[in-house]
């Protein structure tokens, strides 16, 4: 199994990396929750350093390994493969660090791109985030009017950085 680029691509060459590019905003009222369907998402790090984290997730019914490259501006290496639930599960109760993040992501269509809006929990609770994948790093993207502030180039809204440094304790 290889590991994917940004969702909205096929498999990745051989001679291709796969790559995420992403930007992520704070999300403004109420407007975006009855525009998708929420599902929870639990994950927690096996590994983070600057140059890469490694994360476990489970989505539902569904469970994945993730490793990430170092940041370079919006864009950085990933590859994600799924593995067994039952794994992921043990792997989040036993090797993970604390705390895990815990979180309600819901999937939006709007004007050709998909957001993911995490309403986070626990100990990020009061955090609300959305992310847009991208093709490319200068693709123009129409925001929805309850985007807020941009905060892609800022690594405390990295969610290997929120188990580390939670939102409620900043």
């Amino acid at each position: 199994m290889r590991g994917v680029g940004f969702r909205a691509s096929t498999q990745p060459k051989a001679s291709q990396m796969a790559v995420e590019i992403e930007r992520k905003f704070l999300v403004k009222g109420d407007a975006w929750r009855s525009l998708g369907q929420g599902k929870l998402y639990r994950q927690g790090y096996l590994a983070s350093t600057q140059q890469r984290t490694v994360r476990v997730r489970v989505a539902g019914d569904r469970a994945y390994i993730t490793i990430k490259g170092k940041s370079s501006g919006i864009a950085r290496s990933e590859y994600e493969y799924e593995i067994p639930l039952g794994d992921a599960i043990e792997m989040l109760e036993n090797l993970c660090d604390r705390p895990l993040i815990e979180k309600i992501r819901y999937r939006i269509d709007y004007q050709g791109l998909l957001w993911e809006v995490d309403e986070f929990m626990g100990e990020n609770h009061g955090l609300i985030m959305a992310e847009v994948e991208l093709a490319d790093v200068d693709q123009s993207v129409v925001l929805p009017e309850w985007i807020g502030e941009e905060v892609s180039a800022d690594p405390r809204y990295y969610n290997s950085n929120l188990a580390k440094h939670p939102f409620q304790s900043w």
